[in-house]
């Protein structure tokens, strides 16, 4: 019998925990040899790459049919995924600055309040963390292991970030327009346990959103602010 995905629970402290020590031998791997570190980009890439198609089988798993939501990509994370994959194995610098800044910013708050049903051991429970948790490695993996860096001068990937986030924003809210979906949870509130339940009402906590996402987009780039310069961009 599945029982139903509790926020906080005992399930869900352990799945973080199993989670980081996972993501933790596979960054630590990947710095012992470029043999490690190639091996730890496949998987990274492959989780990242695949995130949609797995996703679907568990959905096609659950006692009722799934929403429109999850049937079609254009959550965050759902993006996030195919930008982590497609930056893991191009290093263009875009794509990098999106996956570090969407991908700490965003998927790690999912994993924190994560917006699922169902819990151990059915397939949605497994697929929803190594989907985010595939994000957060990626996002690590490209700065810690590859030597990726922010462009200079400090602001321009900040700057970038914050332009592409609300590009998003916009992108989400037609969405929700037109298919009467919840992209982004910029129509209403997710039904679990959030962040957003401390934001204020709709459309209210829409403004806090994007204080938070610039507020983090700038404390993601303090490390590297007194890194040497000549630690520049991957790609152009």
């Amino acid at each position: 019998m599945t029982h139903r995905f509790t926020t906080f629970s005992g399930t869900h402290a352990v799945t973080l925990i199993i989670g980081v020590a996972v993501l933790a031998i596979l960054l630590a791997g990947a710095r012992l040899s470029d043999r490690a570190k190639t091996l730890v980009t496949a998987i990274l890439a492959f989780l990242n790459l695949t995130a949609y198609g797995y996703t679907q089988f568990a959905w096609s798993c659950c006692d009722h049919a799934a929403a429109l939501d999850n049937i079609v990509p254009f959550h965050l994370c759902d993006i996030s995924s195919f930008l982590g994959g497609y930056a893991l194995l191009t290093r263009k610098q875009l794509a990098c600055e999106l996956i570090y800044y969407w991908g700490l910013a965003a998927a790690t708050q999912a994993l924190i309040t994560p917006a699922i049903d169902y819990s151990f051991p059915h397939p949605a429970y497994f697929t929803f963390f190594i989907q985010h948790f595939a994000i957060v490695g990626a996002a690590l993996y490209l700065p810690l292991c590859e030597g990726w860096r922010p462009l200079q001068p400090f602001w321009r990937s900040p700057l970038r970030a914050i332009l592409w986030v609300n590009v998003y924003f916009l992108f989400a809210c037609l969405m929700n327009l037109l298919l009467d979906t919840n992209f982004g949870y910029l129509a209403h509130p997710p039904p679990h346990p959030s962040l957003i339940d401390h934001l204020g009402p709709w459309p209210y906590y829409i403004i806090s959103f994007e204080i938070i996402a610039f507020t983090m987009i700038l404390i993601l780039t303090i490390p590297f602010l007194k890194k040497n310069q000549r630690h520049g961009a991957i790609t152009g």
